[in-house]
Parts: C-alpha cells; structure tokens; sequence
C-alpha cells in the first residue's frame, strides 16, 4: 500500500489527468444525452410545455 507512488513512474501523471478530465467530460455529456431522450427525464421539454400546459387549464 505504501508504494502505490510508484505508478507515477510508470504513466505520466499530465497524461492520465487529461485523460482522465476528457472521460469524465465524456461520461456526463452522455449521460445528459440519454436523459434527454427519454420522455419522462427530458427537462427542457418538461419546462417549457409546463407553463402552457398550465394556461390551458
């Protein structure tokens, strides 16, 4: 446990840092695409049918 340092020797930490920060940003575009798509978690179509859904009634 005392020598997990030693993984820096191997993989350059700038590398694995960008990397790291482009997956995460990949990961939540994704995520926001999927709930986007589905009817019942799309937030946008849900806020902005809500106020005419309301003067309709």
């Amino acid at each position: 446990m005392a020598q997990f340092y030693k993984i820096w020797l191997i993989f350059d930490p700038r590398r694995v840092f960008v990397a790291q920060g482009v997956f995460l940003f990949l990961l939540a575009v994704m995520i926001h695409l999927v709930l986007l798509s589905n009817p019942h978690t799309n937030w946008l179509s849900r806020a902005f049918d809500a106020p005419a859904a309301a003067a309709t009634n």
